[in-house]
Formats: structure tokens, sequence, C-alpha cells
């Protein structure tokens, strides 16, 4: 059984997969941070901050459907291990 099992409230993998960061993961955490950090400022400086997180949700879902992100082609020239989701975008 792969993923992770619920005990003793701690979280422990399940099986020995490698965990070091990669480009699909990079991406995700950009993605996440980007979208927290427009948000805040949404809240705290404009409303108009909102077309930002609009930005990022369109280039999401292209990147979903085509496989082009820009961002994994930046996180794979500094060097970041190819994951499986964006293949199409390796830097080469």
């Amino acid at each position: 059984m792969t993923g992770f099992q619920f005990t003793n409230f701690q979280f422990t993998r399940m099986h020995n997969k490698e965990t070091t960061m990669n480009v699909d993961r990079a991406v995700l955490a950009f993605a996440g941070v980007m979208i927290l950090l427009s948000l805040a400022l949404t809240v705290y400086v404009s409303p108009y901050w909102l077309w930002f997180t609009a930005f990022i949700g369109a280039n999401m879902l292209q990147a979903a459907f085509t496989g082009f992100c820009p961002a994994a082609m930046i996180f794979g020239k500094l060097g970041f291990k190819s994951g499986c989701a964006f293949e199409a975008s390796k830097a080469g």
C-alpha cells in the first residue's frame, strides 16, 4: 500500500520514495505562494490584485491542458530534477 498512514497523530511514510524537491513540486509550491501573496495584497493593498490571482489560475489551467509551463522551464534551468507532470516543458 502506498501513501501515508495516520498513526498516533503523525503521518508516516509507507514507502521509500525519494522526497526531494523536483520541478513538479517546485511549481506547485511557487503557485501556492503566489496565490497566497496575491490574496494578502488584495486584502491589504488593493482589490485589483485579484487580477494577479486570476492570472495565476489561468496559467495553471492552461499548463494542465498543454503541458507548457514557464515556471517549470525556469526551475528546470535552475537544476531541479525533472518530474512527470511537465515533461513537455523540460529545459533542454
